[in-house]
């Protein structure tokens, strides 16, 4: 009975390796050079948030006076938490139009956690540590990734999802930061590739000096 269950589930991961693909994106900034750090991902009828996505509980974290991760990308309606691991204060805010929000000098985790309604990009800083800026995407889209130092992000789809779809491109040095770039895409029921050249100039990167005299240890 034992060997016929791992047999089943065997058989069963090895036809979810089987029936998924990969659509691999590229990104690359106005001069041709990979960029890192890109959020990608895809829009349309087929690729909406799922349920058990949006009920995922999501964490901006803050650790060595830094936002942890950087940048967090989140379906649409997710619920963030925003842990203190540092043993200062912080006090997290945003004035962004998709979720302005305040939690006041904390340590620790705040014991409610804030959903997140609206699709956009959110940003985030701490009144105490003005050096701390971090980023929350909200996409409407549950296929999401961040391109690595080669500029590539791979986006795992099942083969019922091919046809028509949005390609949307995000990085936080865009000189219109609340927009993202899109191109539309055709996606078939093969692994596939797509390379994106941004279409607008790059700001220069952000300089995350940390002061160690905020005189709140």
């Amino acid at each position: 009975m034992k060997y016929s269950k791992l047999k089943f589930l065997v058989s069963l991961a090895l036809c979810f390796v089987t029936h998924s693909q990969a659509f691999e994106v590229k990104v690359k900034d106005n001069a041709g050079n990979p960029l890192s750090n890109a959020v990608v991902w895809l829009e349309g009828d087929l690729y909406r948030p799922k349920a058990e996505q949006v009920s995922d509980m999501f964490s901006m974290g803050q650790k060595d006076r830094a936002f942890t991760p950087h940048i967090l990308v989140v379906p649409t309606g997710a619920k963030i938490e925003f842990p203190n691991f540092d043993s200062i204060l912080h006090h997290v805010y945003s004035f962004s139009k998709p979720k302005p929000f305040e939690l006041k000098l904390y340590k620790e985790t705040p014991k409610s956690e804030i959903v997140f309604e609206n699709n956009g990009v959110v940003e985030l800083g701490c009144n105490i540590h003005d050096w701390m800026l971090g980023y929350i995407l909200v996409v409407d889209s549950g296929y999401y990734a961040l391109t690595d130092k080669q500029g590539r992000a791979n986006i795992a789809l099942s083969p019922s999802q091919i046809g028509k779809a949005q390609l949307h491109v995000w990085h936080e040095r865009f000189e219109k930061l609340e927009a993202s770039e899109q191109i539309e895409v055709h996606l078939s029921s093969h692994s596939q590739k797509e390379t994106y050249k941004v279409k607008q100039s790059l700001m220069e990167a952000f300089d995350f000096a940390v002061d160690e005299s905020d005189g709140y240890e």
